[in-house]
């Protein structure tokens, strides 16, 4: 019975372990449901890239208030979870405080006391996002878009991240009171011994159902949170890394032209050339045409959708969008979170049917309207504000490409625009021999 509690945490890491990876299959499989694109040159610039966005937080600061505070957080839950390492080993060998013994009582006092002030400050910064969100009601984290289940999801990460914290400061405390009685104190705990007069009082027996409830509700909630990711938002503490390295390092505004579209004009502009001759050899006569554009998440290349995965929700392309600050329906956020609402829709059509039945649903009409798409001035504001290089315009681009391109469905301007250019080589409606009029005017 004495190794009890060794067996219950082994299970724990397998169980947490294994629902973690299978989430990650999911969402893997997922974003290869996208088209193939080649992303894989310049790769020493995308290391950099990765290095001072996902790893430095580069872009976060631009908004100094919620980029220091994110910071704060990013940095103390990296530094607090090296003690999971500890945990762990104490976990499943039955040791207390293993850390001590390696490290030695010197710097291993450092080494709590540089834990304990990290998540303090990770503490009041998740008290002052909370704020922020809820009682301030910054109104980019308050957008019509985040009512119901984003707005909850945000309000229970940061619930469970405070929780994570307390059960910290809780567990430190009950021990710290304990190893003094023992006269074997491990640890410099700057913080938690502030509360050594509130447990002191406690006997030994409730100090151990103290500390040992709070080391396993941090180490449950740790496992707890790390499987939450799936549904929530905070994925990007995972896909933000490959979003960033994965990212487009063209500049902003280059659009990619179609192979398909590029042949037929080469064609127009030489009667002469043979429209098959460059065809293979074993292709299909009969094989559909590749779709232009996109009206499904199907259409989307695996970048794009790997960025709907990693949206942060934070509303930075939202609150910088001249459509949505003009009162029009766009939120490039929503594109992405409604982008990632199909594509989890679609994994679940795939996880009960073993593969895609149609659902008679598509992106286009049913989760993104038409308004909103040809609302979008294409000034890549949204792109340039993101703090994770998401590319929302990529997506309105696509689907907007669709519908001028199989549906021949424009805006009626637009439509004008286009023939105007046919017919007189100009987006103005008037012949081409009076375009230099104006150079006689006086």
């Amino acid at each position: 019975m004495q190794y009890i509690d060794n067996i219950l945490f082994l299970i724990l890491i397998v169980v947490g372990f294994g629902l973690f990876f299978k989430s990650l299959k999911e969402l893997t499989r997922n974003v290869n449901l996208g088209k193939d694109i080649d992303r894989s040159d310049n790769k020493n610039e995308r290391w950099a890239v990765m290095g001072r966005v996902a790893l430095g937080q580069g872009k976060m600061v631009k908004r100094p208030v919620a980029g220091i505070l994110h910071i704060l957080v990013y940095l103390g839950f990296i530094i607090v979870n090296l003690e999971l390492a500890e945990i762990f080993v104490d976990g499943l060998f039955g040791t207390h405080r293993f850390l001590a013994g390696v490290l030695g009582l010197g710097f291993y006092n450092v080494f709590t006391a540089v834990l304990e002030v990290m998540a303090f400050l990770v503490a009041v910064s998740i008290a002052i996002f909370f704020i922020r969100r809820n009682i301030i009601h910054i109104r980019r984290l308050n957008m019509k878009e985040l009512l119901g289940w984003p707005k909850n999801d945000a309000n229970w990460i940061l619930v469970i991240e405070f929780s994570l914290m307390m059960a910290f400061f809780l567990m430190n405390s009950s021990d710290f009171v304990l190893m003094t009685r023992e006269g074997d104190v491990k640890g410099y705990f700057p913080f938690s011994q502030s509360l050594f007069g509130v447990f002191n009082g406690f006997g030994d027996t409730t100090l151990h159902i103290l500390e040992k409830g709070a080391w396993w509700f941090h180490i449950i909630g740790v496992f707890f949170f790390m499987n939450y990711l799936y549904y929530s938002k905070h994925l990007h503490i995972i896909f933000a890394f490959p979003n960033t390295w994965f990212a487009n390092l063209q500049k902003k505004g280059k659009f990619n032209n179609l192979d398909s579209v590029t042949k037929e004009i080469k064609l127009m502009m030489d009667p002469n050339a043979d429209p098959y001759a460059a065809a293979p050899a074993d292709a299909d006569p009969n094989a559909v045409p590749d779709k232009f554009g996109a009206n499904d998440v199907f259409d989307l290349n695996k970048v794009q959708l790997l960025n709907a995965y990693s949206c942060t929700e934070c509303g930075r392309c939202t609150a910088v969008c001249p459509a949505n600050i003009t009162g029009k329906k766009l939120s490039p956020r929503r594109i992405m979170m409604a982008t990632r609402d199909r594509l989890e829709e679609v994994g679940k059509n795939i996880n009960k049917n073993g593969k895609f039945v149609d659902d008679g649903k598509k992106l286009l009409d049913d989760y993104i309207s038409r308004e909103e798409l040809w609302a979008c001035t294409t000034c890549n504001a949204c792109v340039e504000a993101c703090p994770v290089l998401i590319d929302p315009l990529s997506i309105i681009f696509e689907m907007r490409r669709f519908m001028v391109m199989e549906q021949s469905s424009a805006p009626q301007e637009l439509n004008l625009m286009m023939t105007n250019i046919e017919n007189n080589a100009a987006p103005w409606q008037y012949n081409q021999a009076d375009r230099l009029n104006w150079a006689n005017e006086n």
